[in-house]
């Protein structure tokens, strides 16, 4: 690597050489700053940096450099809220850098794209190295980011243009090693120009800020890297002092010092419920387990609307927030359309409207979230579960395993079109695959979806419809009750095959979505809608041989009036008195199970 001396003179005001900072000092520290600021502005309007675009990083699959750093380098009780306030403000920041694409050439800026650390935009206070101190300021944290992008930056053989080191060497920092890169808002950046097109891909993980470079493989095919060009480095002669905080300074004149009362001893952290449709299981599930001190998010309050789908009880929550307009929005987006992608697509955007809506109740001291699956991608994707405990109310199949399931069924009958009428967009199910990862916990009362998370899932008792019992009369025999709705994923095809097999009478829930003429030779009627469940009058057996299935409600209620239920494991029943099992697609089986159950 070599080093070009500094060309321009390095934008950082220096601090008094005084071991204690004074009420002087400091005004006129800010007196530089504020100049410094106004300069760096007139320079900017001169010589704009623009922001780079977002992109889906296709093709960029060769990792150029890469960063892993630890998020908590402060174990100390007294420190706790700070350190979940620098983590907070890198979620925020990593949010503007997640996927960016940096154009050969093009300027890459540190302010310019994440912009200043507000509290209006989510940042809070932090520890901020400033005169030599480790103080509380908003936005405090931010330069361990700064740190692992210019590493990268040096890994991927790129021109820094600008960077400035620490005065002070800040545990658990870079600056022992020279890869660290302070940054102040907006007169000390970071910038730097790849030699090449590179994507950037930010995270917060459990317990690291992970940062990579990647670049398309044509360009790492190359066998030399250009020579690294530094143009603005701060004094490499600084005297590298570990910074202090004032839990670790011995000095107590300072008028700064923080009184110890003033350093808040953190404890537990709290919780964030952020929630969609209220299942009963999982209704019970948070009320079990939440506490006074933590929050709920959720789509409508329920009770006010006087809409049980959203009706979560809001009492013994430290607070409760809402994402009400999007809620209505997402409703009229979906009503009126019919199954198929145009709703899905709606009910997509709608919940990713939710989701950003809600994570505006993820406030730094919230350690754990617990979130509906619908939720969980857009969260994921937009930064807001990094460096948190995360556990999924789990509703359905991942979109990964779902999509290979129907794509498989497809091949095998291509005939049947609605087992390929559509498919999540691939940031989605990337998003969600990466989440579902992540995540400690995966709550659910659907017994496959369970399964699949061995050691990780927490397995709920599906509640049971408070139904009366019927009794099975002669006809029954040869009359069953398909739940549908009338599709292939719901297994109406297999139905349909034995049902005419065994000559057997079908009363039909749910629309016809496979034309008109799908039961066309089998003798069938609609289900009796006079009362609650009265379609299980004279019903032998209820029959659900599906592909995927997410909510077995009318299989559930089936059991708890004493009707024997025919399922697929996709049902997510599990093993029961009152279930037989057959395997999806084998209409054998499903004969056979057909005619012991009637007999």
């Amino acid at each position: 690597m070599t080093l070009v001396p500094p060309s321009t003179i390095a934008l950082v005001p220096h601090a008094a050489h005084s071991d204690v900072p004074s009420r002087l000092s400091s005004a006129v520290f800010r007196a530089k700053v504020a100049v410094l600021q106004m300069r760096r502005a007139l320079i900017n309007l001169r010589e704009p940096v623009r922001a780079c675009a977002k992109s889906d990083g296709a093709g960029f699959t060769i990792v150029a450099g890469e960063s892993r750093t630890k998020l908590w380098s402060d174990e100390r009780l007294a420190e706790r809220a700070f350190q979940l306030g620098k983590v907070q403000n890198l979620r925020r920041a990593v949010a503007s850098l997640d996927r960016i694409l940096i154009a050969p050439d093009a300027t890459f800026s540190f302010w310019s794209q994440v912009g200043r650390a507000r509290r209006g935009r989510g940042f809070v206070k932090g520890r901020m190295l400033q005169q030599g101190c480790l103080v509380p300021a908003t936005g405090g944290g931010l330069c361990q980011l700064s740190n692992a992008l210019y590493d990268v930056a040096l890994q991927a053989g790129c021109e820094i243009v600008e960077r400035h080191a620490h005065s002070r060497s800040v545990p658990g920092s870079a600056a022992a090693l020279g890869r660290d890169a302070t940054v102040a808002w907006n007169y000390v950046d970071l910038r730097f120009r790849p030699p090449s097109a590179l994507f950037l891909e930010a995270r917060v993980e459990r317990d690291e800020l992970v940062l990579r470079l990647r670049q398309r493989p044509a360009m790492a095919a190359e066998a030399a890297k250009p020579a690294l060009r530094v143009r603005t480095v701060l004094r490499t002669d600084a005297p590298q002092r570990a910074a202090q905080t004032c839990g670790t300074c011995t000095e107590t004149t300072c008028f700064r010092h923080e009184q110890a009362e003033e350093c808040e001893r953190h404890g537990d952290g709290r919780t964030a419920f952020l929630v969609d449709e209220n299942w009963g299981e999982f209704k019970d599930y948070v009320a079990h387990t939440r506490t006074n001190k933590d929050v709920l998010g959720m789509p409508l309050d329920g009770a006010r609307w006087r809409l049980a789908r959203y009706r979560w009880a809001t009492e013994g929550f430290d607070r409760v927030g809402a994402a009400s307009v999007a809620a209505v929005r997402r409703a009229l987006a979906i009503r009126g359309k019919a199954q198929g992608p145009a709703r899905r697509n709606a009910e997509i955007e709608g919940a990713e409207r939710i989701a950003l809506r809600l994570s505006r109740l993820l406030s730094a001291d919230v350690e754990r979230v617990c979130i509906a699956q619908s939720l969980l991608p857009f969260a994921w994707r937009n930064g807001d579960l990094g460096g948190r405990e995360v556990s999924v109310l789990m509703t359905r199949l991942p979109m990964t395993a779902l999509q290979a399931r129907l794509d498989a069924a497809f091949a095998a009958h291509p005939e049947r079109k609605t087992l390929g009428d559509f498919r999540a967009p691939a940031w989605l199910v990337k998003a969600e695959r990466e989440a579902l990862a992540y995540a400690s916990r995966i709550v659910t009362p659907h017994a496959e979806i369970a399964a699949m998370y061995p050691g990780k899932a927490e397995l709920l008792e599906w509640q049971m419809a408070k139904v009366a019992r019927v009794e099975r009369s002669a006809d029954s025999q040869k009359r069953i009750a398909f739940p549908g709705p009338t599709i292939a994923r719901k297994g109406a095809y297999e139905l349909r095959e034995a049902a005419r097999a065994l000559g057997l009478e079908v009363v039909l829930l749910g629309s016809d979505l496979e034309g008109a003429e799908f039961w066309s030779g089998v003798t069938m009627r609609r289900a009796d809608v006079g009362g609650p469940n009265s379609w299980l009058r004279d019903v032998g057996a209820v029959v659900q041989p599906a592909l995927v299935e997410e909510r077995p409600r009318h299989l559930l209620a089936a059991l708890a009036a004493g009707v024997p239920v025919i399922a697929t494991h996709a049902c997510g029943l599990g093993e029961r008195v009152g279930v037989t099992t057959v395997k999806h697609g084998d209409v054998d089986s499903l004969i056979a199970a057909l005619r012991a159950v009637l007999a």
